[in-house]
């Protein structure tokens, strides 16, 4: 199974929006950061915003942030909401040439048990979990340190 860039950017947009955490990010800014177009990531944020996994603040100081707690989002959430099929196969497609064995297919049965194992591993891992694992994360991003609960600025992994 491949993820689209959509689900990539997306997945990466929030975890810019909780790099930034108590900010409003704006998406020139992400996008310089990744170097992507805007338009492509104002795409992205419509059904994110959908979601509810992002909010959007207009007005001239508006942008964007999290819908919800970055430990709260889950890959699957992003992926379940970005992606447009799970069709691994041509049998599971609506609208496919009828195969006389699809309701006894052992491939039928093992790509669904597959897929659903894959669901299940992105349900474990949050935003949060990806934006921890890399405490440089500001820095690469081009954002201010992070505050850590204790008050103290978390300093780069050198």
């Amino acid at each position: 199974m491949r993820l689209t860039k959509q689900t990539n950017y997306a997945v990466r947009m929030l975890m810019y929006c909780a790099a930034n955490e108590g900010q409003l990010s704006r998406v020139p800014e992400i996008a310089r950061a990744y170097g992507v177009s805007e338009l492509f990531l104002f795409k992205i944020l419509q059904p994110l915003n959908k979601a509810g996994l992002i909010e959007t603040v207009r007005g001239r100081n508006g942008g964007v942030r999290l819908g919800r707690a970055s430990d709260k989002i889950t890959l699957f959430d992003v992926v379940r909401v970005t992606e447009d099929s799970f069709a691994m196969a041509e049998c599971f497609e609506d609208g496919a040439v009828e195969c006389p064995l699809v309701d006894s297919c052992g491939l039928n049965s093992a790509l669904r048990k597959a897929l659903n194992a894959f669901f299940a591993v992105l349900a474990e891992y949050t935003i949060d979990d990806l934006v921890k694992a890399r405490p440089q994360i500001n820095m690469l991003l081009g954002l201010p340190a992070r505050m850590q609960k204790n008050g103290a600025i978390a300093a780069p992994a050198a």
